[in-house]
């Protein structure tokens, strides 16, 4: 079954398209990285996933289903590239009320283990307005899976994480193996270590789509993203 689906979508923002004839599915259970350059259209995408924008023209689907309806955006954990939690709750008080909105069982021993696992508890009673960059990207990432989703979509998840964090949470996804996720980035690494499957977006049109072991034969991980565009770009001519 897929859990994704875009037919054929355009999305303008004014003179600027976005997304020019984007389409593709994910299977449910698959674990695939939008990969592409700043300004491809990567987080647009992911927002109209989520049910945040609709497109202009085309088709979205979650499960068959609007991302506008209530049944999608309740199986959807959702972390936004500039994630920004409620700036004048604690950190506990903002998984407590995500949690109830989300209708979570065991509040308190979910949000325990989730401030236990991204080293968080030490600032449990701190606001959000005094954290570091870091630190609220961490409890933005716990806000996406505290209603554990089953559509995960993840916007350059690893942003101002240090390295020991970065390891837990990729290890910590790469275990929810039911879970279907969508990973954007611009780092091939990433990618690579996230995904099994790519779809590579250039100036909101896919140029290239596949199974990730096959996207190195166009450039190493460590290269620029758009070095390796390039070079896709050269061989679909």
């Amino acid at each position: 079954m897929n859990c994704i689906e875009l037919r054929n979508v355009v999305k303008k923002y004014g003179k600027v398209t976005a997304l020019n004839n984007v389409s593709f599915t994910i299977e449910c259970g698959e674990k695939v990285a939008l990969l592409g350059p700043n300004g491809a259209g990567k987080s647009t995408t992911l927002k109209l996933i989520v049910g945040l924008l609709r497109p202009d023209n085309g088709e979205v689907l979650v499960k068959g289903l609007d991302p506008f309806s209530t049944k999608a955006r309740g199986i959807i954990g959702y972390l936004p590239e500039d994630a920004s939690p409620y700036l004048m709750l604690t950190v506990r008080e903002n998984l407590e009320y995500i949690a109830s909105l989300r209708g979570v069982n065991n509040v308190k021993d979910k949000v325990d283990k989730l401030l236990d696992f991204l080293a968080l508890r030490q600032y449990e009673k701190n606001r959000v307005m005094s954290l570091s960059r870091g630190n609220r990207q961490k409890l933005a990432l716990a806000l996406a899976l505290i209603h554990d989703p089953e559509i995960l979509l993840l916007d350059e998840p690893l942003n101002y994480l240090d390295i020991p964090t970065q390891e837990r949470v990729i290890s910590l996804l790469n275990s929810m193996t039911n879970a279907t996720m969508l990973v954007s980035t611009h780092i091939m690494s990433i990618a690579r270590r996230l995904a099994s499957k790519v779809i590579v977006l250039s100036n909101g049109q896919v140029v290239w789509q596949g199974n990730i072991s096959d996207l190195k034969k166009f450039g190493e991980e460590n290269e620029p993203i758009e070095s390796i565009v390039a070079r896709l770009m050269e061989s679909v001519k």
